[in-house]
């Protein structure tokens, strides 16, 4: 049979490759195979097998964030990372790592740690609602894009990862930054495939800046007014002299206060000091716990259900108010009571709907946030910032995740700008389109 012959060509290149089964699906596509590669030279050869047979790829850490994205149009076989899980090398003096794209955020944490040092991030849960650290892998975090919290601090994945090894879809070895074999002219990989959704490539390897760990942390929560109370709050907080590493907001419902926390950290007088100051700066009410809040790092009230929708807003800060009037204003007209949670003074919040919220509501509601973002009822641009002929898109709202019914009537992006530029850069790195194909912003 056609299809043995192609398993064997599979399994020649990786021991480890088998016909799929159910549990392998992609957002509900089923791929024909999977592969399991345990060096990066497997990875080669598996990649190389599949573009001699013509096969679409998708690649898989822990599956903790696999529904994200749209569904892939075809996927022929899974390759998985999980064996692909060294911390090849731990430089501590030049706080640097070189980790395997299947090593687990948590075990990578518990190495870093004994010499005192992290990775600084702290992804958001995935799609199960379980806080992702233990499940969550290096490779799946930077292909997503993910961060949690301390982003205001810290940055996103593209800002940690200092250098990265790729398979390309025709199974050629290419790196980029850090310390490398072989270069790709002209382009910064790490920053291309953070947050590509697999659709360039296999991410192998990669390296990454650390931070050292710190002593002590506390959290300072306090109850605000309102949206302007809020973002009052979280302004204050953090353009202040405390530094802090996050600041985060969290509403239950649309007529539920809005609460402001801020994470401090360093040695644990400082940490006292500066959260006496920042309970002053934030007024009557503010608590301080060494502690994080229930609701903190979650994206919605225990993070997203499997079967509820995700929407990710990216704004300007200064818009919190205007962002959570158009939320409301959307959210009353749909009949829905969103869950709104993240990063206000990094302008990055997720709205999150229940799984009980019918598809057309949904779309209603998406619709509607992004027509009224792109009518500039969210523009708080700095004053520094240029204003060009044909203004840019200002703030965006992506649906990260959304059950079956809701995908098919919803085009789970929006708007993109740039679009263009990033089909260019597809079709350099995967000609053919095998790569993830259809999961990314405009069908790529």
């Amino acid at each position: 049979m056609a299809g043995d012959a192609v398993l064997r060509a599979l399994a020649g290149a990786c021991p480890a490759a088998r016909a799929a089964d159910a549990g392998d699906a992609v957002a509900g596509v089923a791929p024909r195979y999977a592969a399991s590669p345990a060096s990066v030279a497997e990875a080669s050869a598996v990649m190389r097998a599949a573009a001699g047979q013509g096969l679409s790829v998708v690649a898989r850490g822990s599956g903790s964030r696999l529904d994200w994205g749209a569904p892939p149009r075809g996927c022929d076989l899974v390759v998985d990372t999980l064996r692909l899980d060294q911390v090849v090398e731990h430089a501590a003096g030049d706080l640097v790592a070189r980790v395997q794209a299947g090593a687990g955020l948590r075990r990578l944490a518990e190495v870093l740690a004994s010499a005192g040092q992290q990775l600084a991030l702290d992804p958001p849960p995935g799609g199960d609602g379980q806080q992702q650290m233990g499940t969550a892998t290096v490779g799946g975090t930077l292909a997503t894009g993910t961060a949690g919290p301390r982003r205001l601090r810290y940055g996103t994945p593209r800002d940690l990862v200092i250098g990265i090894t790729v398979v390309r879809a025709d199974g050629t070895v290419a790196s980029s930054g850090g310390k490398v074999v072989k270069n790709v002219a002209g382009y910064d990989l790490g920053k291309l495939f953070a947050g590509s959704y697999g659709t360039l490539g296999l991410i192998v390897e990669a390296v990454f800046r650390l931070h050292p760990l710190p002593a002590a942390a506390a959290y300072t929560t306090v109850d605000a007014g309102g949206p302007a109370d809020a973002r009052r709050a979280a302004a204050a907080a953090a353009a202040s002299e405390l530094a802090p590493t996050a600041v985060e907001i969290s509403r239950a419902g649309r007529d539920q206060p809005v609460r402001v926390g801020v994470l401090l950290e360093g040695d644990p007088a400082g940490v006292g000091e500066r959260s006496a100051h920042l309970r002053e700066l934030l007024g009557a009410g503010a608590v301080t716990s060494p502690d994080a809040p229930g609701w903190w790092g979650r994206t919605g009230s225990g993070g997203p259900a499997v079967a509820g929708t995700l929407i990710r807003i990216a704004f300007w800060a200064a818009a919190l108010p205007a962002v959570l009037a158009v939320i409301d204003t959307a959210a009353a007209a749909a009949g829905l009571d969103p869950l709104v949670t993240g990063s206000a003074a990094a302008g990055v919040i997720y709205v999150a709907l229940g799984g009980d919220a019918g598809p057309a509501a949904v779309a209603a509601f998406v619709a509607a946030v992004r027509e009224a973002l792109a009518r500039g009822e969210a523009d708080a641009r700095p004053a520094s910032a240029p204003v060009p002929d044909s203004p840019p898109v200002l703030a965006s709202a992506v649906v990260v995740h959304a059950p079956p019914p809701v995908r098919e009537q919803v085009d789970l992006w929006g708007p993109v700008p740039g679009l263009p530029l990033m089909r260019a850069v597809k079709d350099q790195f995967d000609p053919e389109h095998r790569m993830a194909p259809g999961r990314f912003a405009g069908g790529i």
